[in-house]
C-alpha cells in the first residue's frame, strides 16, 4: 500500500469570546472569494480549504470539550490544533483549558492565532509571553510554536495563517493510503427528515465510494449518497476529506469508527455482534482509574495522572507546589490541567480519555459532571484538608509501587523415616530447631540442595492434624504432590511476607 501525502485535519480551540468561529468564517470567505459557485457552505460540521495547491481540513465544532469526548472515545481525528487568543484579553482561563486539552492529545502539533490585532487595546508580545510561561515559546523567541497575528473581522492574516498550516502539515509528512481499506471517523450524526440518520465523516485511510458496505459504532449499513460539504454529490472520498454518508441504520455517535467491510453482510454480522454486547455490558460500568488502582507502566516507570480542581489561585499554587515535591524514582505523577473553579463535564472527559483522577479541593461538582463520571467511570476525589490529599496521592503512589516479597525461615525438620499410608507418601521427622507450620510454606533440601517448594498440605502429631509443631518434637509432613522424600532429608519451613514499597 503506497502511501501518499494527506492534508492536514485542524481544529480551533480558545476562549469563547476570542473569535473562533468569526476567524472560521473568514477562513471560509476566502473559498467563496475564490469564485466558488453556491456561497457560503452547507453545515456538515466540516469542510475543506484549498490553498496554493494545498487542501486544509477543518472540523467545524470549535470547542476542547467536543475535541476531548471524540477523544475520550479513542478518535484521533485532529493534526493542528489552532489556539485562538484574542491580542487585548491574552491567555485565560479557558485559553490554559483548551492548552492542556491540547498537550494531553498524542501527535498533535499547537499553532496559536493571535486575533483582535486591529484593536488598539491589542498587546501581542503579552501573549507571546504568556505563551512561553505555557511552555508554547514562540518561534521568534526560539521555540517551536507558530504564532499567527490576524484580524478575523477585517480579514488581516488569514492568507499567512493558511501558508503557516500548510508548511506545519509539510514538515509532520502526514500521509495516507487512498488504496487502502477505507475508514474514517464520525465527527457529528443526525436523523434529517427524508433522509434519515446520517453522519459526517473525515475519512482517513483509503478510498471511500458509493455502495461500499460499513460497519459504525454499533451500526452497519451501505453508503447510498455521500455529499461534499457544499452539499454536492460526489462518487468518492479520499484521505482527509470530510463527507456527509447517507445509508445508516441506526445513528452512530461523533467519534465513532467507520470501517467498510467486505460486504454487507459481513457488516451485519458484526453489528448484531456489537449490539448484543452493548446489551449485555449494559449492566456494567467503564472501569476507569481510581486512585486505588490506577498504573499504567511505562517502560518499567508508573503514572498517575489526574485532573486537579480548586477554589482559589492560592491554593491551586500551594497544592502544584507541595505536589510537585513529591519525589519518586519508580513512579511519576502527572497533572494533565489544573485550574480554579468547580469540576465540570469537560474535566471528566479529559480525565476519561487520559486514564486520570480528578481531584477537587473545596470545590462543588456540577451536575453534568456527575452523570458524566458514572458513565464514564471516571472517579472524582474530593478534600476540603490539603494535607489529607497530599497524603492520599502519596498513598496512591505508593500503591502502584508491586511490594516486595520478604522471606523468612522459621524452622528445620529432619526426615527420620518414610511411611506409606493410604493418603499418599508422608515423611516421619524430628523438629531440629524453630517451628514448622502449617499455613506456612516449606521446601526439601537433599545434600543443601532444595529439590521441591511447595506447601505444606498434612502435618500431623500422632493422629492428630496440628496447626504448629516446635523444636524437639517428631511429626509427619506431606508437602504438595511431592513424594521422593529420603531419609536424611531436610526440611525447611519459611513465610513470605508482603512489604509495602516506599517512594
Amino acid at each position: 500500500e503506497e502511501l501518499k501525502p494527506r492534508g492536514p485535519i485542524i481544529t480551533f480551540m480558545g476562549h469563547v469570546d476570542h473569535g473562533k468561529t468569526t476567524l472560521m468564517d473568514a477562513i471560509r470567505k476566502t473559498r467563496v472569494a475564490a469564485g466558488e459557485a453556491g456561497g457560503i457552505t452547507q453545515h456538515i460540521g466540516a469542510y475543506t480549504v484549498n490553498h496554493n495547491g494545498a487542501t486544509v481540513t477543518f472540523i467545524d465544532t470549535p470547542g476542547h470539550a467536543a475535541f476531548t469526548a471524540m477523544r475520550a472515545r479513542g478518535a484521533n481525528v485532529t493534526d493542528i490544533v489552532v489556539l485562538v487568543v484574542a491580542a487585548d484579553d491574552g491567555i485565560m482561563p479557558q485559553t490554559i483549558e483548551a492548552i492542556n486539552h491540547a498537550k494531553a492529545a498524542p501527535h498533535v502539533k499547537i499553532m496559536v492565532a493571535v486575533n483582535k490585532i486591529d484593536l488598539p487595546s491589542a498587546n501581542i508580545d503579552r501573549v507571546k509571553k504568556q505563551l512561553q510561561e505555557h511552555e508554547l515559546t514562540p518561534e521568534d523567541w526560539g521555540g517551536e510554536t507558530i504564532v499567527c497575528p490576524v484580524s478575523a473581522t477585517k480579514g488581516t492574516g488569514i492568507d499567512h495563517l493558511l501558508e503557516m498550516m500548510t508548511l506545519q502539515a509539510e514538515v509532520m509528512e502526514l500521509r495516507a493510503s487512498p488504496t487502502a481499506r477505507p475508514r474514517g471517523t464520525v465527527i457529528e450524526a443526525q436523523v434529517e427528515a427524508g433522509r434519515g440518520p446520517t453522519a459526517t465523516v473525515i475519512v482517513q485511510m483509503g478510498t471511500l465510494k458509493v455502495g461500499d458496505p460499513f460497519i459504525c459504532g454499533d451500526y452497519s449499513g451501505k453508503v447510498k449518497s455521500l455529499l461534499d460539504d457544499r452539499g454536492q454529490p460526489v462518487r468518492e472520498a479520499g484521505p482527509s476529506t470530510p463527507v456527509k454518508v447517507l445509508g445508516f441504520t441506526g445513528l452512530p455517535n461523533a467519534g465513532d469508527e467507520f470501517l467498510v467491510m467486505e460486504s454487507e453482510r459481513a457488516a451485519k454480522q458484526l453489528s448484531d455482534e456489537r449490539l448484543e454486547a452493548k446489551r449485555a455490558s449494559k449492566l456494567f460500568v467503564p472501569q476507569r482509574a481510581t486512585l486505588e488502582t490506577l498504573l499504567e507502566t511505562a517502560g518499567g516507570q508508573k503514572v498517575l495522572r489526574i485532573v486537579l480542581k480548586c477554589d482559589t489561585q492560592g491554593s491551586l499554587e500551594a497544592l502544584l507546589g507541595a505536589l510537585k515535591q513529591i519525589e519518586s524514582k519508580k513512579i511519576s505523577l502527572e497533572i494533565i490541567h489544573s485550574a480554579v473553579g468547580p469540576i465540570s463535564e469537560s474535566d471528566i472527559l479529559l480525565a476519561s480519555a487520559s486514564d486520570a483522577v480528578v481531584v477537587g479541593f473545596n470545590v462543588k461538582v456540577e451536575s453534568m459532571a456527575v452523570s458524566a463520571a458514572k458513565r464514564e467511570g471516571v472517579q472524582i476525589k474530593l478534600y476540603s484538608i490539603i494535607y489529607e490529599l497530599l497524603d492520599q496521592i502519596k498513598d496512591a503512589m505508593a500503591g502502584l509501587l508491586e511490594p516486595e516479597l520478604r522471606e523468612t525461615v522459621i524452622g528445620h525438620a529432619e526426615v527420620k523415616q518414610v511411611f506409606q499410608l493410604t493418603r499418599g507418601i508422608v515423611a516421619g521427622c524430628l523438629v531440629t530447631n524453630g517451628r514448622i507450620a502449617r499455613a506456612a510454606r516449606a521446601r526439601v533440601l537433599r545434600k543443601r540442595q532444595p529439590v521441591y517448594d511447595g506447601g505444606i498440605s498434612t502435618l500431623r502429631r500422632f493422629q492428630d492434624d496440628v496447626k504448629e509443631v516446635r523444636s524437639g518434637l517428631e511429626c509427619g509432613i506431606k508437602l504438595g504432590d511431592f513424594s521422593e522424600y529420603q531419609v536424611g532429608d531436610v526440611i525447611e519451613c519459611y513465610q513470605l511476607e508482603q512489604i509495602a514499597q516506599k517512594l
